[in-house]
């Protein structure tokens, strides 16, 4: 059996036995690869305290069985109402989780009505059980989105050798996302963003075909994918001499930054961490332009848990790997962004990616210092 998902069956059964749940039905994607190593798009696992079964279709029968060896896999065919209700019944059984956040109302009648037409079995709603094992990541886990943030750096420091005015947004865009697919990067985690000028006064802005132009500001969100862990990054340059407007934000933008870097703690809550940027950019007096939160959680989702805002309750823990993106956004000018991935160890706050936060590119390609 594979070591890693032995340890995550064994960290998840714990879970089930403190909810007083005989077993969980797991749809989620992500928490279905978690879990298993089975990469297919279609599928559920049911894991018991004596069982853990793939339940697929003839598509991914082999492939189940390859991906996910640890698993009992079953095939099944139609509607959840013709295959769970035998199902269940062998796994004698009187309680079955479900995600709630995951299956939808019509899905969720027809996983009731299934449920009725077997042995008498209590259908209980759950929330982020898994999600909240992902969180934490081990080893295997850091290791493989250290890599994906070192294909994000190696992205940004090939774009510094062919950004130039007069080049559009999405030829940029299309530029890095060749690059990091040649370079092994799986499927894009998210659009590649290129926002420039009054563009980059949209947090998620489209490329378009507007042509970069020197002085004005290029917000630039990437990320690779490596082994399904992604990463996600921001820089904010500037080609040639950056206005006083741009100098003066990017100094905002980079010192609230750097604070909630230097501060971040295991028990502080996502909302904490949070105020340790936003107080000084609401000091700075542009509190109502940075209108999202600070950071989440980065792993088999590009967004994930722990979430990093205002009103977030989520404690920040060791073993957690989160991005830290302040910005400010003023319509008509543009915007600044810096993110980085971060991974709070024992020892403290780790900066996983390594490309520079403090100049803006020369048209020379020589560094500007601010």
């Amino acid at each position: 059996m594979n070591d890693k998902v032995i340890k995550r069956l064994e960290n998840l059964r714990s879970r089930l036995r403190e909810k007083g749940l005989d077993c969980l039905l797991i749809s989620q994607a992500d928490n279905r690869r978690y879990l298993s190593g089975f990469t297919g798009s279609a599928g559920a696992l049911i894991i018991s305290a004596q069982r853990t079964i793939l339940a697929t279709d003839f598509r991914y029968i082999e492939q189940s069985k390859i991906q996910a060896p640890q698993y009992e896999v079953i095939q099944i065919k139609g509607e959840i109402a013709n295959w769970l209700p035998g199902l269940i019944a062998s796994l004698n059984i009187n309680s079955l989780g479900f995600e709630a956040d995951d299956i939808p109302y019509g899905a969720y009648a027809l996983l009731a009505d299934a449920i009725s037409k077997g042995p008498s079995v209590k259908l209980i709603p759950t929330q982020g059980i898994v999600v909240e094992l992902r969180a934490r990541k081990d080893a295997y886990e850091t290791k493989i989105i250290r890599q994906a943030v070192a294909l994000a750096d190696e992205a940004f420091s090939y774009l510094k050798g062919f950004l130039r005015p007069g080049l559009s947004e999405t030829a940029v865009a299309w530029e890095l996302e060749k690059l990091l697919r040649e370079k092994g990067s799986e499927s894009m985690p998210f659009d590649i963003i290129i926002a420039s000028g009054p563009n980059a006064a949209l947090p998620h802005h489209h490329p378009t075909n507007r042509l970069i132009q020197a002085g004005e500001p290029i917000v630039v969100d990437l990320g690779a994918r490596i082994d399904n862990y992604a990463s996600d990054l921001t820089r904010t340059f500037c080609l040639g001499t950056p206005d006083t407007t741009y100098k003066k934000i990017y100094e905002i933008v980079l010192q609230a930054q750097q604070n909630a870097i230097t501060n971040v703690k295991p028990g502080m809550t996502g909302s904490q961490v949070d105020a340790l940027s936003r107080s000084i950019i609401e000091e700075a007096g542009y509190g109502n332009d940075f209108g999202h939160g600070l950071g989440h959680g980065i792993g088999g989702a590009v967004h994930e848990e722990p979430r990093l805002g205002p009103g977030s309750l989520t404690p920040i823990q060791i073993e957690m790997a989160f991005t830290i993106e302040p910005g400010i956004y003023l319509p008509g000018w543009g915007g600044v962004r810096i993110e980085d991935d971060i991974y709070l160890s024992a020892d403290g706050p780790q900066i996983l990616s390594k490309s520079s936060r403090d100049f803006c590119v020369g048209l020379d390609k020589s560094i500007i210092r601010l």
